[in-house]
């Protein structure tokens, strides 16, 4: 009997994750602290107000959650000043990478996405039967005009993760205005901004002005990165409600559990969480792109949080030396970087470990190169 799943379906390569703290413990038998800089989680851990709520809140968990999500809805709503109607809500911002993908692509469809940006754009176009335009990128950045030029009558879809997951760059307003005015009204694009409270750049792109106007824009944001609610699954978007009525259409019922309400309602008010978060990334960047140059890697410009990396050597290699001294981070040899790698932004202290445990594994790597004496 041949294989009863769809073609398309087993096809896919399926999303690899960063690796879990416990994994790493079983497998290497490490016994002292291992720091995990794999999945670009804040280092500094939940907003506070968050954990207040979910204390609170726990007593209740033998009851069904709100299925609308009421009160994290209004509560977005306020603070973007949209309409709740405007506002949808997934369990991260992965699955409404998905819900657009259900809602709006078909074997007949065509999405365009960077050709190394976040994999999931190719899963959920696969999962859809979509056909992919894939587009290289233009110096580790998106380009816009490429992409633009890859639209014709078939394409549904844009994605765009703006800064880049794994690169870290990002395209400005200005690039953003040029590439809208080229994209017809028959496309939907989609702005994937996950990592949008650590941007300092003045020239990002204003994706709610761009809703305010009528384009047929969809954006993305998640709880899950500087709100540190990355475990518990909240991320939403905001667009015209003529595109987010069919986005709640595909939604399962209940995708928004009940803490994951109550925790991110409770973060959305944790500025002062969100500032520590970003002064921590800020001076984080800095001290690793002094670090970074010293040891004579190249990096991108980050304006996330995290470094991109390409050190010249089997990212497999540096991955497996830094996880023995007890730093994960991610290697990108299945986005098309065989010798780079992210590490989030952690901690000072964090950071001067990784700084070291990676001198010592390039280190490490020269020694082993290194032809024997005659």
């Amino acid at each position: 009997m041949g294989p009863l799943a769809r073609s398309n379906v087993l096809e896919i390569k399926p999303y690899v994750p960063g690796k879990p703290i416990e994994e790493v413990q079983r497998q290497l038998g490490i016994k002292g602290e291992i720091i995990k800089l794999a999945s670009n989680e804040n280092p500094l851990g939940p907003s506070p107000r968050a954990l207040a709520a979910l204390r609170q809140a726990c007593g209740r968990v033998n009851l069904y959650p709100d299925d609308g999500a009421y009160y994290l809805t209004a509560a977005l709503a306020k603070s973007f000043g949209v309409d709740e109607d405007q506002i949808i809500l997934g369990n991260g911002s992965v699955e409404l990478i998905e819900f657009v993908a259900k809602a709006f692509l078909g074997e007949t469809d065509t999405a365009v996405m960077s050709d190394q940006a976040f994999i999931m754009y190719r899963i959920v176009s696969m999962i859809a039967n979509a056909r992919r335009v894939e587009v290289p990128l233009r110096d580790y950045t998106h380009d816009l005009e490429a992409m633009a030029d890859a639209i014709d009558g078939s394409v549904k879809v844009v994605y765009i993760a703006n800064p880049n997951n794994p690169t870290g760059t990002m395209v400005s307003g200005e690039e953003v205005e040029r590439f809208l005015d080229r994209v017809p009204e028959s496309v939907v694009v989609v702005f994937d901004e996950a990592y949008i409270e650590y941007i300092e750049r003045p020239d990002f792109p204003d994706s709610l002005r761009y809703v305010r106007e009528g384009r047929n824009l969809v954006f993305l944001r998640t709880f899950s990165k500087a709100h540190g609610l990355a475990g518990l699954r909240v991320g939403y978007g905001i667009g015209p409600q003529e595109l987010i009525e069919p986005l709640r259409k595909v939604r399962l019922p209940f995708n928004i559990n009940m803490l994951g309400q109550e925790a991110a309602l409770a973060a959305l008010d944790d500025d002062e969480h969100i500032r520590r978060s970003r002064e921590i990334n800020a001076a984080g960047h800095r001290y690793l792109s002094r670090e970074l140059d010293a040891l004579g890697l190249f990096h991108t410009d980050s304006v996330g949080n995290f470094v991109f990396v390409d050190t010249g050597i089997d990212c497999k290699v540096v991955f497996q030396g830094l996880q023995r001294k007890g730093i994960i981070v991610r290697p990108l040899a299945g986005y098309g970087f065989p010798t780079a790698f992210r590490a989030t932004v952690g901690t000072e202290r964090m950071n001067k470990r990784f700084i070291k445990a990676l001198a010592e594994v390039l280190a490490e790597h020269r020694e082993a190169s290194r032809p024997p004496a005659p």
